[in-house]
Protein backbone atom coordinates (compact mmCIF):
# COMPACT_ATOMS: atom_id res chain seq x y z
CA UNK A 1 0.00 0.00 0.00
CA UNK A 2 1.16 3.53 -0.69
CA UNK A 3 0.43 4.52 2.92
CA UNK A 4 3.53 2.59 3.96
CA UNK A 5 5.79 4.90 1.98
CA UNK A 6 4.22 8.28 2.56
CA UNK A 7 7.60 9.95 2.99
CA UNK A 8 9.05 8.43 -0.20
CA UNK A 9 8.38 8.83 -3.86
CA UNK A 10 6.98 5.78 -5.61
CA UNK A 11 8.63 5.55 -8.98
CA UNK A 12 7.90 3.55 -12.10
CA UNK A 13 10.69 3.51 -14.67
CA UNK A 14 10.25 2.47 -18.29
CA UNK A 15 12.15 3.31 -21.47
CA UNK A 16 13.88 6.22 -19.80
CA UNK A 17 10.62 7.81 -18.50
CA UNK A 18 10.00 8.20 -14.74
CA UNK A 19 6.46 8.37 -13.35
CA UNK A 20 6.20 9.67 -9.80
CA UNK A 21 3.31 9.06 -7.38
CA UNK A 22 3.70 11.23 -4.28
CA UNK A 23 1.43 10.12 -1.38
CA UNK A 24 -0.20 13.08 0.39
CA UNK A 25 -1.71 11.32 3.42
CA UNK A 26 -4.54 8.92 4.16
CA UNK A 27 -7.27 11.36 3.16
CA UNK A 28 -5.81 11.51 -0.34
CA UNK A 29 -5.15 7.81 -0.49
CA UNK A 30 -7.95 7.12 -2.92
CA UNK A 31 -6.72 9.86 -5.24
CA UNK A 32 -3.16 8.56 -5.02
CA UNK A 33 -4.32 5.03 -5.80
CA UNK A 34 -6.21 6.35 -8.82
CA UNK A 35 -3.05 8.13 -9.93
CA UNK A 36 -1.11 4.90 -9.50
CA UNK A 37 -3.66 2.96 -11.55
CA UNK A 38 -3.62 5.64 -14.26
CA UNK A 39 0.17 5.65 -14.37
CA UNK A 40 0.31 1.87 -14.46
CA UNK A 41 -2.10 1.93 -17.39
CA UNK A 42 0.11 4.42 -19.19
CA UNK A 43 3.14 2.26 -18.37
CA UNK A 44 1.45 -0.87 -19.74
CA UNK A 45 0.64 1.03 -22.93
CA UNK A 46 4.26 2.12 -23.26
CA UNK A 47 5.52 -1.42 -22.59
CA UNK A 48 3.14 -2.75 -25.23
CA UNK A 49 4.48 -0.27 -27.76
CA UNK A 50 8.02 -1.07 -26.61
CA UNK A 51 7.41 -4.78 -27.24
CA UNK A 52 6.02 -4.01 -30.68
CA UNK A 53 9.17 -2.02 -31.55
CA UNK A 54 11.37 -4.81 -30.13
CA UNK A 55 9.54 -7.42 -32.17
CA UNK A 56 9.94 -5.31 -35.28
CA UNK A 57 13.61 -4.73 -34.47
CA UNK A 58 14.25 -8.45 -34.02
CA UNK A 59 12.87 -9.09 -37.50
CA UNK A 60 14.51 -6.14 -39.24
CA UNK A 61 17.20 -4.27 -37.34
CA UNK A 62 18.17 -2.16 -40.35
CA UNK A 63 16.43 -1.00 -43.47
CA UNK A 64 17.64 -2.18 -46.85
CA UNK A 65 19.57 1.04 -47.24
CA UNK A 66 21.15 0.55 -43.82
CA UNK A 67 22.29 -2.98 -44.70
CA UNK A 68 23.83 -1.70 -47.94
CA UNK A 69 25.71 1.00 -45.98
CA UNK A 70 27.03 -1.60 -43.53
CA UNK A 71 28.31 -3.70 -46.42
CA UNK A 72 29.91 -0.68 -48.11
CA UNK A 73 31.67 0.30 -44.87
CA UNK A 74 32.92 -3.26 -44.48
CA UNK A 75 34.21 -3.18 -48.06
CA UNK A 76 36.21 -0.03 -47.29
CA UNK A 77 37.84 -1.86 -44.38
CA UNK A 78 38.40 -4.94 -46.54
CA UNK A 79 40.33 -2.90 -49.10
CA UNK A 80 42.88 -2.12 -46.39
CA UNK A 81 42.84 -5.72 -45.14
CA UNK A 82 43.68 -6.94 -48.65
CA UNK A 83 46.42 -4.31 -48.83
CA UNK A 84 47.89 -5.73 -45.62
CA UNK A 85 47.62 -9.29 -46.94
CA UNK A 86 50.04 -8.44 -49.74
CA UNK A 87 53.15 -7.92 -47.54
CA UNK A 88 52.29 -11.13 -45.68
CA UNK A 89 52.76 -13.14 -48.87
CA UNK A 90 55.45 -10.95 -50.44
CA UNK A 91 58.37 -12.98 -49.11
CA UNK A 92 57.21 -15.97 -51.17
CA UNK A 93 57.60 -13.76 -54.26
CA UNK A 94 60.75 -11.91 -53.22
CA UNK A 95 62.99 -14.72 -52.00
CA UNK A 96 63.01 -16.97 -55.11
CA UNK A 97 63.90 -13.96 -57.28
CA UNK A 98 66.66 -12.76 -54.92
CA UNK A 99 68.22 -16.23 -54.89
CA UNK A 100 68.63 -15.78 -58.65
CA UNK A 101 72.27 -15.02 -59.49
CA UNK A 102 71.28 -12.22 -61.90
CA UNK A 103 69.85 -10.06 -59.10
CA UNK A 104 71.90 -7.08 -57.87
CA UNK A 105 71.05 -7.83 -54.23
CA UNK A 106 72.56 -11.18 -53.26
CA UNK A 107 71.21 -13.19 -50.32
CA UNK A 108 71.71 -16.62 -48.81
CA UNK A 109 69.34 -18.85 -46.84
CA UNK A 110 70.13 -17.08 -43.55
CA UNK A 111 69.37 -13.67 -45.05
CA UNK A 112 66.23 -15.03 -46.66
CA UNK A 113 64.95 -16.31 -43.31
CA UNK A 114 65.34 -12.80 -41.87
CA UNK A 115 63.47 -11.23 -44.78
CA UNK A 116 60.61 -13.69 -44.33
CA UNK A 117 60.43 -13.56 -40.53
CA UNK A 118 61.15 -9.91 -39.66
CA UNK A 119 57.64 -8.99 -40.81
CA UNK A 120 56.22 -11.06 -37.94
CA UNK A 121 58.70 -9.51 -35.50
CA UNK A 122 57.50 -5.96 -36.18
CA UNK A 123 53.79 -6.79 -36.33
CA UNK A 124 53.47 -7.09 -32.49
CA UNK A 125 54.80 -3.55 -32.15
CA UNK A 126 51.88 -2.30 -34.22
CA UNK A 127 49.49 -4.53 -32.28
CA UNK A 128 50.60 -3.13 -28.90
CA UNK A 129 50.07 0.50 -29.94
CA UNK A 130 46.91 -0.04 -32.00
CA UNK A 131 44.65 -0.38 -28.97
CA UNK A 132 45.74 2.93 -27.48
CA UNK A 133 45.48 4.70 -30.84
CA UNK A 134 42.03 3.25 -31.50
CA UNK A 135 40.76 4.31 -28.06
CA UNK A 136 42.27 7.78 -28.34
CA UNK A 137 41.55 8.72 -31.98
CA UNK A 138 38.86 6.26 -33.09
CA UNK A 139 38.72 3.02 -35.07
CA UNK A 140 38.33 4.70 -38.47
CA UNK A 141 41.17 7.15 -37.81
CA UNK A 142 43.45 4.31 -36.70
CA UNK A 143 42.85 2.47 -39.97
CA UNK A 144 43.71 5.62 -41.93
CA UNK A 145 46.87 6.02 -39.83
CA UNK A 146 47.83 2.41 -40.72
CA UNK A 147 47.90 3.38 -44.40
CA UNK A 148 50.91 5.68 -43.86
CA UNK A 149 53.50 3.07 -42.73
CA UNK A 150 52.13 0.64 -45.29
CA UNK A 151 52.86 3.08 -48.13
CA UNK A 152 56.29 3.88 -46.66
CA UNK A 153 57.10 0.18 -46.33
CA UNK A 154 56.21 -0.64 -49.93
CA UNK A 155 58.19 2.38 -51.14
CA UNK A 156 61.27 1.19 -49.23
CA UNK A 157 60.91 -2.27 -50.75
CA UNK A 158 60.45 -0.97 -54.29
CA UNK A 159 63.49 1.34 -54.09
CA UNK A 160 65.77 -1.00 -52.11
CA UNK A 161 69.37 -1.15 -53.22
CA UNK A 162 70.70 -3.17 -50.28
CA UNK A 163 69.69 -6.04 -48.05
CA UNK A 164 69.25 -3.56 -45.17
CA UNK A 165 66.71 -1.54 -47.16
CA UNK A 166 64.68 -4.69 -47.72
CA UNK A 167 64.61 -5.43 -44.01
CA UNK A 168 63.56 -1.85 -43.18
CA UNK A 169 60.72 -2.05 -45.70
CA UNK A 170 59.53 -5.37 -44.28
CA UNK A 171 59.67 -4.01 -40.70
CA UNK A 172 57.61 -0.90 -41.54
CA UNK A 173 55.03 -2.88 -43.53
CA UNK A 174 54.80 -5.44 -40.72
CA UNK A 175 54.09 -2.71 -38.17
CA UNK A 176 51.28 -1.42 -40.41
CA UNK A 177 49.69 -4.88 -40.49
CA UNK A 178 49.84 -4.98 -36.70
CA UNK A 179 48.15 -1.59 -36.37
CA UNK A 180 45.34 -2.68 -38.68
CA UNK A 181 44.39 -6.05 -37.16
CA UNK A 182 42.34 -5.30 -34.05
CA UNK A 183 40.72 -1.96 -35.08
CA UNK A 184 39.46 -3.49 -38.34
CA UNK A 185 37.72 -6.32 -36.47
CA UNK A 186 36.36 -3.96 -33.83
CA UNK A 187 35.02 -1.41 -36.33
CA UNK A 188 33.16 -4.05 -38.31
CA UNK A 189 31.77 -5.62 -35.13
CA UNK A 190 30.56 -2.23 -33.88
CA UNK A 191 28.85 -1.10 -37.09
CA UNK A 192 27.28 -4.41 -38.13
CA UNK A 193 23.90 -5.53 -36.91
CA UNK A 194 23.87 -8.87 -35.00
CA UNK A 195 22.43 -10.90 -37.88
CA UNK A 196 25.25 -9.82 -40.20
CA UNK A 197 28.03 -9.75 -37.64
CA UNK A 198 29.06 -13.43 -37.93
CA UNK A 199 29.49 -13.05 -41.67
CA UNK A 200 31.11 -9.62 -41.79
CA UNK A 201 33.52 -10.14 -38.88
CA UNK A 202 35.16 -13.03 -40.75
CA UNK A 203 35.45 -11.04 -43.98
CA UNK A 204 38.89 -9.49 -43.20
CA UNK A 205 40.41 -12.96 -43.35
CA UNK A 206 38.98 -13.36 -46.83
CA UNK A 207 40.63 -10.05 -47.74
CA UNK A 208 43.97 -11.15 -46.28
CA UNK A 209 43.76 -14.25 -48.49
CA UNK A 210 42.86 -12.14 -51.51
CA UNK A 211 45.85 -9.89 -50.81
CA UNK A 212 48.12 -12.94 -50.67
CA UNK A 213 46.62 -14.18 -53.94
CA UNK A 214 47.19 -10.80 -55.61
CA UNK A 215 50.84 -10.66 -54.60
CA UNK A 216 51.42 -14.28 -55.69
CA UNK A 217 49.78 -13.56 -59.04
CA UNK A 218 51.81 -10.41 -59.59
CA UNK A 219 54.98 -12.20 -58.53
CA UNK A 220 54.41 -14.89 -61.15
CA UNK A 221 54.27 -12.21 -63.85
CA UNK A 222 56.52 -9.32 -62.83
CA UNK A 223 59.81 -8.41 -61.17
CA UNK A 224 59.71 -7.98 -57.39
CA UNK A 225 60.21 -4.20 -57.67
CA UNK A 226 57.13 -3.84 -59.90
CA UNK A 227 55.19 -5.96 -57.40
CA UNK A 228 56.28 -3.62 -54.60
CA UNK A 229 55.15 -0.52 -56.52
CA UNK A 230 51.84 -2.26 -57.22
CA UNK A 231 51.44 -2.69 -53.46
CA UNK A 232 50.74 1.07 -53.20
CA UNK A 233 47.47 0.89 -55.12
CA UNK A 234 45.23 -0.77 -52.52
CA UNK A 235 46.37 1.37 -49.54
CA UNK A 236 45.65 4.57 -51.48
CA UNK A 237 42.21 3.34 -52.56
CA UNK A 238 41.51 2.21 -48.99
CA UNK A 239 42.43 5.62 -47.57
CA UNK A 240 40.04 7.36 -49.98
CA UNK A 241 37.23 4.95 -49.08
CA UNK A 242 37.85 5.18 -45.32
CA UNK A 243 37.61 8.98 -45.37
CA UNK A 244 33.99 8.63 -46.53
CA UNK A 245 32.71 6.19 -43.89
CA UNK A 246 31.35 7.09 -40.43
CA UNK A 247 33.23 6.43 -37.20
CA UNK A 248 32.14 3.65 -34.86
CA UNK A 249 28.99 4.80 -32.99
CA UNK A 250 30.18 3.04 -29.82
CA UNK A 251 33.46 4.99 -29.85
CA UNK A 252 31.63 8.27 -30.51
CA UNK A 253 29.33 7.67 -27.52
CA UNK A 254 32.26 6.79 -25.26
CA UNK A 255 33.87 10.10 -26.24
CA UNK A 256 30.71 12.18 -25.64
CA UNK A 257 29.99 12.79 -29.32
CA UNK A 258 26.35 11.74 -29.21
CA UNK A 259 25.19 13.87 -32.16
CA UNK A 260 27.80 12.31 -34.45
CA UNK A 261 26.93 8.89 -33.03
CA UNK A 262 23.26 9.42 -33.97
CA UNK A 263 24.21 10.47 -37.52
CA UNK A 264 26.42 7.38 -37.84
CA UNK A 265 23.64 5.10 -36.58
CA UNK A 266 21.15 6.72 -38.93
CA UNK A 267 23.48 5.87 -41.81
CA UNK A 268 24.02 2.31 -40.54
CA UNK A 269 20.41 1.48 -39.64
CA UNK A 270 18.52 3.67 -42.13
CA UNK A 271 15.72 4.43 -39.66
CA UNK A 272 15.52 7.27 -37.15
CA UNK A 273 13.55 5.30 -34.54
CA UNK A 274 15.95 2.37 -34.59
CA UNK A 275 18.96 4.72 -34.53
CA UNK A 276 17.55 6.55 -31.49
CA UNK A 277 16.85 3.29 -29.72
CA UNK A 278 20.36 1.93 -30.32
CA UNK A 279 21.90 5.24 -29.28
CA UNK A 280 20.10 5.07 -25.93
CA UNK A 281 21.28 1.48 -25.46
CA UNK A 282 24.88 2.51 -26.18
CA UNK A 283 24.68 5.38 -23.71
CA UNK A 284 23.44 3.07 -20.95
CA UNK A 285 26.04 0.41 -21.83
CA UNK A 286 28.91 2.90 -21.77
CA UNK A 287 27.81 4.28 -18.41
CA UNK A 288 27.68 0.75 -16.97
CA UNK A 289 31.15 -0.03 -18.33
CA UNK A 290 32.57 3.12 -16.74
CA UNK A 291 31.06 2.21 -13.38
CA UNK A 292 32.31 -1.38 -13.54
CA UNK A 293 35.87 -0.78 -14.70
CA UNK A 294 36.86 2.31 -12.75
CA UNK A 295 39.10 0.52 -10.23
CA UNK A 296 39.71 -2.78 -12.01
CA UNK A 297 43.19 -4.07 -12.83
CA UNK A 298 43.60 -5.90 -16.16
CA UNK A 299 45.93 -8.49 -14.63
CA UNK A 300 43.42 -9.28 -11.88
CA UNK A 301 40.67 -9.57 -14.48
CA UNK A 302 42.73 -11.98 -16.58
CA UNK A 303 43.37 -14.22 -13.56
CA UNK A 304 39.67 -14.75 -12.94
CA UNK A 305 38.21 -18.11 -13.97
CA UNK A 306 35.98 -16.49 -16.57
CA UNK A 307 39.07 -15.09 -18.34
CA UNK A 308 41.88 -17.56 -17.65
CA UNK A 309 40.06 -20.41 -19.39
CA UNK A 310 39.61 -18.66 -22.75
CA UNK A 311 43.15 -17.25 -22.44
CA UNK A 312 44.57 -20.75 -22.21
CA UNK A 313 42.33 -22.07 -24.98
CA UNK A 314 43.22 -19.32 -27.46
CA UNK A 315 46.96 -19.25 -26.77
CA UNK A 316 47.44 -23.04 -26.78
CA UNK A 317 45.42 -23.25 -29.97
CA UNK A 318 47.59 -20.52 -31.55
CA UNK A 319 50.75 -22.52 -30.78
CA UNK A 320 49.27 -25.69 -32.31
CA UNK A 321 48.06 -23.69 -35.31
CA UNK A 322 51.62 -22.46 -35.93
CA UNK A 323 52.96 -26.03 -35.93
CA UNK A 324 50.21 -27.04 -38.35
CA UNK A 325 52.06 -24.86 -40.89
CA UNK A 326 49.28 -22.38 -41.66
CA UNK A 327 51.52 -19.32 -42.10
CA UNK A 328 54.76 -21.13 -42.91
CA UNK A 329 53.19 -22.30 -46.17
CA UNK A 330 52.18 -18.70 -46.90
CA UNK A 331 55.71 -17.33 -46.28
CA UNK A 332 57.60 -20.12 -48.06
CA UNK A 333 55.04 -21.33 -50.62
CA UNK A 334 57.37 -21.27 -53.65
CA UNK A 335 60.28 -22.93 -51.82
CA UNK A 336 58.06 -25.70 -50.43
CA UNK A 337 56.31 -26.47 -53.71
CA UNK A 338 59.59 -26.47 -55.66
CA UNK A 339 60.65 -29.42 -53.48
CA UNK A 340 58.04 -31.59 -55.22
CA UNK A 341 60.40 -31.79 -58.19
CA UNK A 342 59.46 -32.57 -61.75
CA UNK A 343 58.26 -29.82 -64.08
CA UNK A 344 56.14 -28.06 -61.47
CA UNK A 345 55.95 -24.29 -61.94
CA UNK A 346 56.27 -23.13 -58.33
CA UNK A 347 54.85 -19.66 -59.09
CA UNK A 348 51.70 -21.00 -60.73
CA UNK A 349 51.31 -23.64 -58.05
CA UNK A 350 51.55 -20.96 -55.34
CA UNK A 351 48.84 -18.95 -57.08
CA UNK A 352 46.65 -22.07 -57.17
CA UNK A 353 47.10 -22.68 -53.43
CA UNK A 354 46.17 -19.05 -52.81
CA UNK A 355 43.03 -19.37 -54.93
CA UNK A 356 42.04 -22.40 -52.87
CA UNK A 357 42.71 -20.44 -49.66
CA UNK A 358 40.50 -17.53 -50.79
CA UNK A 359 37.67 -19.86 -51.80
CA UNK A 360 37.83 -21.83 -48.54
CA UNK A 361 38.04 -18.69 -46.38
CA UNK A 362 34.96 -17.28 -48.10
CA UNK A 363 33.12 -20.58 -47.71
CA UNK A 364 34.10 -20.78 -44.03
CA UNK A 365 32.63 -17.33 -43.32
CA UNK A 366 29.27 -18.47 -44.70
CA UNK A 367 29.46 -21.82 -42.90
CA UNK A 368 29.79 -19.93 -39.61
CA UNK A 369 26.17 -18.84 -40.11
CA UNK A 370 24.72 -22.35 -40.46
CA UNK A 371 27.11 -24.95 -38.98
CA UNK A 372 28.46 -25.32 -35.44
CA UNK A 373 31.95 -24.00 -34.81
CA UNK A 374 33.11 -27.29 -33.28
CA UNK A 375 31.92 -29.32 -36.26
CA UNK A 376 33.79 -27.13 -38.73
CA UNK A 377 37.00 -27.12 -36.71
CA UNK A 378 36.96 -30.84 -35.97
CA UNK A 379 36.65 -31.58 -39.70
CA UNK A 380 39.33 -28.96 -40.41
CA UNK A 381 41.91 -30.32 -37.95
CA UNK A 382 41.31 -33.95 -38.87
CA UNK A 383 41.34 -33.32 -42.63
CA UNK A 384 44.44 -31.13 -42.44
CA UNK A 385 46.30 -33.71 -40.36
CA UNK A 386 45.45 -36.70 -42.56
CA UNK A 387 46.33 -34.91 -45.82
CA UNK A 388 49.70 -33.74 -44.43
CA UNK A 389 50.62 -37.13 -42.98
CA UNK A 390 49.68 -38.84 -46.25
CA UNK A 391 51.92 -36.46 -48.19
CA UNK A 392 54.77 -36.63 -45.67
CA UNK A 393 54.94 -40.43 -45.48
CA UNK A 394 54.54 -40.77 -49.25
CA UNK A 395 57.46 -38.39 -49.88
CA UNK A 396 59.51 -40.31 -47.32
CA UNK A 397 59.09 -43.49 -49.36
CA UNK A 398 60.25 -41.63 -52.49
CA UNK A 399 63.34 -39.91 -51.09
CA UNK A 400 65.88 -41.51 -53.43
CA UNK A 401 63.49 -42.11 -56.29
CA UNK A 402 63.11 -39.91 -59.39
CA UNK A 403 59.86 -37.93 -59.40
CA UNK A 404 57.20 -39.42 -61.64
CA UNK A 405 54.06 -37.76 -63.00
CA UNK A 406 52.01 -39.67 -60.43
CA UNK A 407 54.21 -38.30 -57.63
CA UNK A 408 53.53 -34.73 -58.76
CA UNK A 409 49.77 -35.27 -59.00
CA UNK A 410 49.58 -37.00 -55.63
CA UNK A 411 51.63 -34.28 -53.92
CA UNK A 412 49.55 -31.54 -55.54
CA UNK A 413 46.23 -33.12 -54.48
CA UNK A 414 47.45 -33.56 -50.90
CA UNK A 415 48.72 -29.97 -50.85
CA UNK A 416 45.39 -28.58 -52.09
CA UNK A 417 43.46 -30.68 -49.57
CA UNK A 418 45.78 -29.48 -46.82
CA UNK A 419 45.22 -25.80 -47.74
CA UNK A 420 41.44 -26.35 -47.94
CA UNK A 421 41.14 -28.10 -44.57
CA UNK A 422 43.70 -25.90 -42.80
CA UNK A 423 42.14 -22.55 -43.75
CA UNK A 424 39.53 -22.53 -40.91
CA UNK A 425 42.39 -22.93 -38.42
CA UNK A 426 43.74 -19.60 -39.69
CA UNK A 427 40.41 -17.76 -39.36
CA UNK A 428 39.07 -19.08 -36.05
CA UNK A 429 41.42 -17.26 -33.60
CA UNK A 430 39.80 -13.94 -34.52
CA UNK A 431 36.36 -15.43 -33.94
CA UNK A 432 37.54 -16.87 -30.61
CA UNK A 433 38.69 -13.47 -29.36
CA UNK A 434 35.35 -11.93 -30.29
CA UNK A 435 33.24 -14.66 -28.67
CA UNK A 436 35.13 -16.32 -25.80
CA UNK A 437 36.44 -13.37 -23.79
CA UNK A 438 34.28 -11.35 -21.39
CA UNK A 439 33.41 -7.86 -22.59
CA UNK A 440 35.47 -6.13 -19.89
CA UNK A 441 38.78 -7.36 -21.32
CA UNK A 442 37.94 -8.29 -24.90
CA UNK A 443 39.29 -5.12 -26.48
CA UNK A 444 42.46 -4.88 -24.40
CA UNK A 445 43.40 -8.55 -24.49
CA UNK A 446 42.85 -9.00 -28.25
CA UNK A 447 45.87 -6.92 -29.26
CA UNK A 448 48.08 -8.63 -26.68
CA UNK A 449 47.17 -12.10 -27.94
CA UNK A 450 47.79 -11.02 -31.53
CA UNK A 451 51.17 -9.59 -30.50
CA UNK A 452 52.23 -12.76 -28.65
CA UNK A 453 51.15 -14.88 -31.62
CA UNK A 454 53.33 -12.88 -34.00
CA UNK A 455 56.35 -13.10 -31.70
CA UNK A 456 56.02 -16.88 -31.77
CA UNK A 457 55.43 -16.78 -35.53
CA UNK A 458 58.64 -14.79 -35.97
CA UNK A 459 60.67 -17.37 -34.07
CA UNK A 460 59.23 -20.29 -36.00
CA UNK A 461 59.57 -18.53 -39.37
CA UNK A 462 63.18 -17.62 -38.61
CA UNK A 463 64.31 -21.16 -37.79
CA UNK A 464 62.12 -22.90 -40.35
CA UNK A 465 64.65 -22.96 -43.25
CA UNK A 466 67.28 -24.54 -40.98
CA UNK A 467 64.78 -27.05 -39.59
CA UNK A 468 63.67 -27.99 -43.10
CA UNK A 469 67.26 -28.77 -44.13
CA UNK A 470 67.43 -31.25 -41.23
CA UNK A 471 64.02 -32.95 -41.38
CA UNK A 472 63.60 -32.52 -45.16
CA UNK A 473 60.32 -31.89 -46.96
CA UNK A 474 58.69 -35.12 -45.85
CA UNK A 475 59.55 -34.42 -42.20
CA UNK A 476 58.12 -30.91 -42.54
CA UNK A 477 54.74 -32.23 -43.72
CA UNK A 478 54.73 -34.89 -41.00
CA UNK A 479 55.28 -32.07 -38.48
CA UNK A 480 52.39 -30.13 -40.03
CA UNK A 481 50.20 -33.23 -39.83
CA UNK A 482 51.00 -33.90 -36.18
CA UNK A 483 50.37 -30.23 -35.34
CA UNK A 484 46.99 -30.34 -37.09
CA UNK A 485 45.91 -33.52 -35.31
CA UNK A 486 46.97 -32.12 -31.93
CA UNK A 487 44.92 -29.00 -32.70
CA UNK A 488 41.95 -31.27 -33.52
CA UNK A 489 42.29 -33.19 -30.22
CA UNK A 490 42.61 -29.94 -28.28
CA UNK A 491 39.53 -28.45 -29.95
CA UNK A 492 37.52 -31.61 -29.32
CA UNK A 493 38.19 -31.58 -25.58
CA UNK A 494 38.25 -27.87 -24.72
CA UNK A 495 36.55 -25.53 -27.20
CA UNK A 496 32.93 -24.71 -26.28
CA UNK A 497 30.21 -24.42 -28.90
CA UNK A 498 29.35 -20.73 -29.35
CA UNK A 499 27.06 -20.72 -32.38
CA UNK A 500 23.69 -19.25 -31.47
CA UNK A 501 24.82 -18.39 -27.94
CA UNK A 502 24.58 -15.02 -26.25
CA UNK A 503 27.87 -13.67 -24.92
CA UNK A 504 26.40 -13.86 -21.41
CA UNK A 505 25.75 -17.59 -21.87
CA UNK A 506 29.36 -18.12 -22.94
CA UNK A 507 30.59 -16.22 -19.88
CA UNK A 508 28.31 -18.37 -17.72
CA UNK A 509 29.93 -21.51 -19.16
CA UNK A 510 33.45 -20.30 -18.36
CA UNK A 511 32.42 -19.39 -14.81
CA UNK A 512 31.74 -23.07 -14.03
CA UNK A 513 34.21 -25.48 -12.43
CA UNK A 514 34.84 -27.67 -15.47
CA UNK A 515 37.91 -27.05 -17.62
CA UNK A 516 36.90 -29.29 -20.52
CA UNK A 517 33.95 -29.13 -22.88
CA UNK A 518 33.49 -32.89 -22.62
CA UNK A 519 32.92 -32.58 -18.85
CA UNK A 520 30.45 -29.69 -19.08
CA UNK A 521 27.13 -29.67 -17.25
CA UNK A 522 24.89 -31.21 -19.89
CA UNK A 523 21.78 -30.47 -17.84
CA UNK A 524 22.21 -26.77 -18.56
CA UNK A 525 20.70 -26.33 -21.99
CA UNK A 526 22.24 -22.89 -22.38
CA UNK A 527 25.72 -24.33 -22.67
CA UNK A 528 24.93 -27.75 -24.06
CA UNK A 529 25.88 -26.70 -27.58
CA UNK A 530 22.47 -27.28 -29.10
CA UNK A 531 21.87 -24.78 -31.84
Amino acid sequence: MISESQSEKAKILSNGLIYEIIPTGDKNLATSEKDLIRNKSELNFINQKDDEVSEKTDKLISTKRGVINQILITCAVLLLSAACGMPIGYSAVLLPQLYNSSEAIKIDIEMGSWIASVHSLSTPVGSFVSGSIADRFGRKTTLIIAVIPLIIGWTFLAMSQTYTHLLIGRVIAGAAVGILGAPAQVLIAEVAEPKLRSLLIGAPYVSYSIGILIVYLLGSLFHWRIVAWSGLVLPILAAIALFRIPESPAWLVRNNKKNKAFKALLTLRGDETIANRELNDLIVLCENEKNQTTNENIIQLCMQRIAIKPLLIVNIFNVLQLFSGTFLVVFYANDIISEFGGDVDANKASVLTSVVRVACTTLFCFLLLIIRRRTILNVSGLGSGISCLALGFYLMTRINEPRTEFDIYFASICMILYIAFNTPLMVIPGVMIGELFPGKIRGRIGGWIFALFNVLLFGLTKVFPLVKTVIKTHGMFIMFGVGSLLAWVFIFFTLPETKGKQLTEIEEYFSQDNWFWVTRNRKNKKIDGKA
